[in-house]
């Protein structure tokens, strides 16, 4: 038997329908193998045409795509006969013996069920894609010969990952795991005040894969809905990606700042939500999720300094915050298909447009202008706001929101 020569840089394919799915697959093999050329698709049509094109060192793929199915991908890789054979992992949400039965016979490297585990994932992949005890380093991304910060952010825009985790999402996970596996309700108190995990959960829960008719809008319903499994998955996840967390001191400093303004605007909202009887989680999920924009732009100004690039300190930063934050939000919102109720109360947290307003964008809107007050400024102001009027809350309630 031939011993399997594992080549310099891997070419892998990935064949998955679900974006997050797709996504987390690309981390964890890139966490792997930082050098790894990957090809995606989102299904088994797409995958055929790859793979005559193209030859494959790794091809990890979904039984469950659409229209050609993962277990045909398969089966015409193996029709093929390439010796040695292609590696191929497939993957499903079936964990049944008729299916394994079905796939065992066109001898796949490996078969996975869903919601992976990823530690085992993890594992096949280093067993398939290093020698033994061999590890492969890469360096952050040079920057192009002249390029400039300001037109560097623009393009980084409609790719950006988010923003960097404010919370340690491991030992989150660690600390909800109980003798009977995940407790949903506990790792959502350990979770709810990261702004990117819930926007990436939100999301997740509302991508074609999992959408059920209602829009998810919140956190717990979110979690509710992508299950134990996928939702750790997701969460261990995001903290494999670069710039994960801000290690620049100026930057971490910043992101400090409009992580606590979230995080003061979501409990302002929640509070006033309760007392009006509103949606409090919808509320809260708006609050923390309102500076998403600030925060993913400074994630972007880190992976800038990485590449090389040189930032000043407070001036240009401040500059690149007040021109691109904005947009950065708009485009991450949109690219995430968060659900338009709930953008309009992002929205609402820093103007009411015109026309009727609904009384959650109200809390909104004030609940921002609370967050925003400092220690020594009174709230006599804001009481006479046309919000506080709209809202029928006056000073003393106020006052005592303060103070909590």
């Amino acid at each position: 038997m031939n011993a399997v020569v594992l080549p310099a840089v891997p070419r892998v394919l990935i064949a998955e329908a679900d974006p997050w799915s797709r996504d987390l697959l690309k981390q964890v093999l890139l966490n792997v193998r930082c050098d790894a050329q990957l090809d995606v698709c989102a299904d088994g049509q797409q995958a055929l045409e790859l793979l005559a094109a193209h030859p494959y060192d790794l091809v990890i793929v979904d039984w469950e795509l659409p229209g050609v199915d993962g277990l045909n991908v398969l089966r015409s890789v193996r029709q093929r006969k390439r010796n040695p054979p292609l590696p191929f992992i497939l993957m499903s949400s079936r964990n049944d013996s008729v299916s394994v039965r079905e796939a065992l016979p066109l001898a796949p490297s490996a078969y996975l069920t869903k919601p992976l585990n990823m530690e085992n994932l993890t594992h096949r992949l280093q067993e398939l894609l290093l020698d033994a005890g061999e590890t492969v380093a890469c360096a952050a991304p040079s920057l192009v010969p002249g390029m400039t910060l300001s037109v560097y952010l623009e393009r980084r825009r409609e790719l950006a990952d988010g923003a960097s985790l404010m919370t340690d999402v491991q030992t989150a996970v660690k600390r909800s795991l109980n003798p009977n596996g995940l407790d949903l309700t506990a790792l959502e108190e350990e979770i709810r005040v990261d702004p990117q995990v819930t926007a990436v959960l939100i999301a997740a829960a509302n991508s074609a894969a999992h959408h059920l008719g209602v829009a998810v809008q919140t956190l717990p319903q979110a979690l509710h809905r992508l299950g134990t499994g996928q939702s750790m998955n997701l969460i261990l996840g995001l903290a494999l990606k670069r710039s994960a967390r801000l290690n620049d001191p100026l930057l971490a400093d910043y992101a400090e700042r409009y992580w606590n303004l979230s995080l003061h605007t979501a409990e302002y909202a929640r509070t006033l939500a309760r007392l009006l009887d509103l949606d409090q989680e919808r509320c809260y999920c708006a609050g923390i999720l309102h500076r998403l924009g600030d925060l993913a732009l400074l994630r972007c100004l880190e992976e800038w300094k990485q590449a090389g690039g040189e930032l000043d300190e407070w001036e240009e930063v401040g500059e690149a915050l007040a021109e691109f934050s904005a947009a950065y939000g708009s485009a991450l919102r949109t690219r995430w298909r968060l659900p338009l109720e709930l953008r309009e109360l992002i929205a609402a947290v820093y103007q009411l447009g015109g026309g009727v307003y609904s009384r959650e964008a109200l809390v909104m809107n004030m609940a921002g202008q609370l967050a925003l007050l400092t220690e020594h400024e009174g709230v006599e102001e804001l009481a006479k706001s046309r919000t506080a009027r709209l809202l029928k809350i006056g000073l003393p309630e106020l006052m005592r929101l303060r103070k909590k």
